[in-house]
């Protein structure tokens, strides 16, 4: 697109979500901008940057009315730029690389490059869900189901709690084609955005046999998820709050002998989250490490005999928008 121009402004992620969901304000602006939001440092929502694109150079007045839908960037200026001539998707993708983790292979539509041999590829464009696999607990956690697979392991029942963008859903059925799959998010637009990444990837949904079962949930409460328990394999990509919360639901839901994989958890955390999950009867069993992110593959222990059972209420306090794959 010639001539194409771009504002930025600092914002919040709630300011951010705010301005992308308004379709109808967007529509009314003239020129209508095209909005790309994203985060300037991971798990911080006051530090987002919003950028508006548009086709001709936006008057003061047009960024005048975006602006003052930032509360957080009321003394800050707006930087407006003129970009060269080229596709401003592209351009906002450049940062993004293909992922190689294990057997997987996660691109966009603009930098697929060449898929290595006897990878599996995915196709995740960046959006407004989680999990596109670039950052470290995405690509830890698809690094742990490929080992999973060399290891042997074999699963028939497997669920993918915060899936934002499916991936992990996705990973999980190539390698185990034959499983009941179930994935769910407590955000209805990662739910949309798995449906539509399925269909891109050509990933049956539905409660068939190798298909995936989508849900919207608050954690693990949801009568989809209820019914499919117990699962061989539990995956939960999220953060270490929400996965220190869900300890008791996430454990009421593995079965005995099964696997869970936690990510989204800083190192510094991991002790702490692991704490959680001993007091469930799950021990560690593998853990590899991406910068930052350890991701943690746990196996419940199998329980003889008779135990008291443990009821939890399958929810967490984490607000949407939280919660999910990155």
């Amino acid at each position: 697109m010639s001539g194409d121009w771009k504002v930025r402004f600092p914002c919040t992620r709630a300011e951010a979500e705010a301005i992308h969901d308004d379709d109808e304000w967007l529509a009314s602006l003239d020129p209508m901008p095209t909005i790309v939001a994203d985060e300037v440092e991971a798990f911080n929502d006051n530090k987002w940057q919003l950028d508006a694109y548009f086709a001709v150079k936006p008057d003061k007045t047009v960024i005048s009315a975006i602006h003052g839908r930032i509360r957080s960037a009321a003394q800050a200026k707006p930087v407006l730029e003129k970009l060269p001539d080229a596709d401003w998707v592209i351009m906002s993708q450049q940062g993004l690389k293909p992922v190689h983790a294990g057997r997987f292979y996660v691109h966009t539509s603009s930098n697929k490059g060449t898929v290595p041999k006897g990878a599996t590829p995915f196709l995740i464009e960046a959006s407004r869900a989680f999990g596109t696999g670039g950052h470290e607990t995405t690509s830890g956690c698809l690094a742990m189901l490929d080992d999973m697979k060399r290891a042997g392991k074999r699963f028939e029942l497997i669920a993918d709690i915060g899936t934002g963008t499916g991936l992990l859903a996705f990973a999980a059925r190539s390698l185990w084609p034959n499983a009941y799959l179930t994935a769910s998010d407590i955000d209805p637009v990662s739910v949309e955005v798995t449906s539509a990444n399925a269909n891109a990837n050509k990933v049956p949904c539905g409660v068939s046999q190798g298909q995936i079962a989508l849900c919207v949930a608050e954690g693990t409460a949801h009568p989809l998820i209820a019914s499919r328990a117990p699962y061989n394999l539990v995956t939960a990509n999220i953060l270490a709050g929400p996965l220190i919360e869900l300890a008791q639901s996430l454990a009421d839901i593995v079965d005995n002998g099964g696997s869970l994989i936690l990510a989204g958890l800083l190192n510094t955390q991991a002790d702490a989250v692991l704490r959680a999950y001993r007091r469930h009867g799950f021990r560690l069993q593998k853990r590899i490490d991406c910068g930052d992110w350890p991701c943690l593959w746990l196996v419940k222990r199998r329980i003889y005999g008779w135990k008291r059972p443990t009821r939890a209420t399958g929810r967490t306090s984490q607000p949407p928008g939280d919660f999910g794959t990155w």
